[in-house]
């Protein structure tokens, strides 16, 4: 898709910064713009949206979305929502025009609870962890292949086991299996590698090693966007990079040739396109080795993850 081609090819790399065994290779923009939409955080936030459960008796893989606002909203891939009758992400990404209001495709991440604890959702002020996300996206771009839908049964069944999984490793208590209480217990863990991650001026984007190993990459399409994700996003690498067990010294300077070769390798890969449930088109590339969403609206990649095996 040109958008996309277009927005890859003008990337700059910068220079890494490492805390642990976690390498941010900040990619930066030539065409630094201001974003024209609000984020999901700041609009629950300021009561300018409203995220609820679809009915009375809910539906553990849609929510009710409202724009209260007189500008767009982004959603983010992979975001939390606390609350109402259970916790949930955000399986993908979506941009909301004002005043629209959709079912948006989630994924419980609290697997005990299904009773009521608000009418409304806040926002959780986390992202679902890095590995969980990319299981997340394989299985979701499969059900849209298959099916034309955004959540299945086996895409649920994954998020759960991976939570699961890290309520073990960092051997937190949890009564509803929450992973916002995992969060919670491994703040500590967190808190010091976040805090050497800061935004550089016109960066957009980052790609990310772990113990050397490229995992990923996470764009957006204005710099404040970024600045305000990053700490989120850091923390979603952080969460399997610091995992108890990981050995989390600091490797050796990471290979930038295969930062360049992963976004050249996006930009040509053959990516189906679908329409979104907001606006926009949501663009899906599944390799054996790659796996890439983006939301395309307005006429600009707003936001892009990928995820290197």
């Amino acid at each position: 898709m040109p958008a996309l081609h277009q927005t890859l090819q003008s990337l700059l790399v910068g220079t890494p910064v490492t805390a642990a065994n976690l390498t941010m290779v900040p990619l930066l923009s030539r065409d630094a713009i201001a974003p024209s939409y609000l984020l999901l955080d700041d609009a629950l936030d300021a009561g300018l949206a409203e995220v609820s459960e679809v009915s009375d008796g809910g539906h553990v893989p849609e929510l009710a979305f409202l724009n209260r606002s007189d500008r767009d909203i982004l959603l983010v891939d992979g975001e939390e929502l606390v609350g109402a009758k259970q916790n949930r992400v955000l399986n993908l990404s979506l941009l909301v025009a004002a005043g629209q209001r959709v079912v948006i495709p989630v994924s419980c991440v609290e697997a005990g609870r299904w009773a009521w604890r608000s009418q409304r959702f806040e926002a959780g002020r986390r992202r679902l962890h890095a590995s969980a996300r990319m299981e997340k996206m394989r299985g979701v771009s499969a059900s849209m292949r298959e099916r034309g839908e955004r959540a299945s049964h086996e895409v649920q069944s994954a998020v759960w086991r991976s939570v699961a999984e890290k309520m073990g490793s960092y051997e937190a208590e949890s009564e509803t299996r929450s992973l916002h209480e995992v969060y919670a217990s491994a703040e500590h863990r967190l808190a010091g590698v976040r805090g050497e991650f800061k935004p550089l001026t016109g960066q957009v984007g980052a790609a990310f090693f772990v113990g050397g190993r490229l995992v990923g990459l996470e764009l957006y399409d204005a710099p404040a966007t970024l600045a305000k994700q990053l700490p989120k996003l850091v923390d979603s690498v952080s969460f399997d990079a610091l995992e108890p067990g990981v050995d989390v010294r600091s490797p050796a300077a990471p290979d930038l040739a295969q930062v360049k070769a992963l976004l050249e390798r996006i930009a040509s890969a053959p990516a189906k396109t679908y329409p979104s449930v907001a606006t926009g088109e949501d663009l899906r590339i599944e390799a054996d080795d790659l796996h890439a969403a983006a939301l395309v609206a307005r006429d600009r990649v707003v936001h892009l993850a990928a995820f290197a095996q």
